[in-house]
């Protein structure tokens, strides 16, 4: 699995590469698919993992009887709830220790408390959103359980966007994964994936960024 060795490179030829490993691994690749999603979706340090791009070529696949849609997807969703559930579980019980414990400006128990306000007021819609936003999707569970949210919203709410994510773009790498453009501009297909769900999220960080130079500029 030399080409491992070159993630980016991996990630955005996820149609040439998949093949290969359904080759090389047979069954044992939807093994390989659960562990890619559960740790995209349950460890905080592995963020860059695909997600969007991975299922959607995970669709396309099964749309040439490379994979079985009717096993990939289900597992998939397990795959994806357990990440997220073990993400809220670290939060919860280790992200409080590392409030209260380091003293360091990023640290504190103001960011935590902000964070409780936060989803005690947003959380329901923020699980579900969160899921179509490469990299706030991997950290949305853990803030989750720092922010102690009850974990039985957190549980409905989660399982809502893991089945949305994962059956949207399963369902359309199944049904657009193949089409000729697609597959010769797979590349810039990827990338339209990570980039364009987390536009709205880029947006409203450059307005906030920009409400608070305006506050800076009339306080001076």
């Amino acid at each position: 699995m030399e080409f491992l060795q070159h993630p980016i490179d991996f990630i955005l030829h996820l149609d040439k590469f998949l093949p290969l490993l359904c080759h090389e691994y047979g069954i044992w690749i939807y093994g390989i698919l659960c562990a890619i999603i559960f740790c995209e979706t349950g460890l905080v340090v592995t963020p860059f993992l695909p997600g969007d791009s991975l299922l959607f070529a995970v669709g396309s696949l099964a749309a040439l009887g490379a994979l079985r849609v009717e096993f990939a997807i289900p597992l998939l969703l397990c795959a994806a709830l357990l990440g997220d559930n073990t993400n809220y579980w670290i939060g919860r019980k280790i992200g409080p220790k590392v409030f209260n414990s380091a003293h360091s400006r990023f640290f504190n128990k103001e960011y935590l408390d902000r964070t409780h306000l936060f989803y005690e007021k947003y959380g329901k819609a923020a699980v579900i959103i969160a899921r179509f936003l490469p990299i706030i999707r991997t950290f949305a569970p853990f803030v989750a359980g720092i922010g102690k949210m009850r974990y039985r919203i957190f549980l409905v709410f989660s399982v809502i966007g893991a089945a949305l994510w994962v059956n949207l773009f399963a369902v359309a790498g199944y049904y657009f994964g193949n089409i000729p453009f697609v597959k010769q501009n797979f590349s810039i297909v990827v990338i339209a994936l990570v980039l364009i769900p987390g536009l709205p999220a880029l947006i409203e960080f450059l307005r906030q960024l920009r409400a608070r130079w305006t506050k800076k500029t009339i306080a001076s």
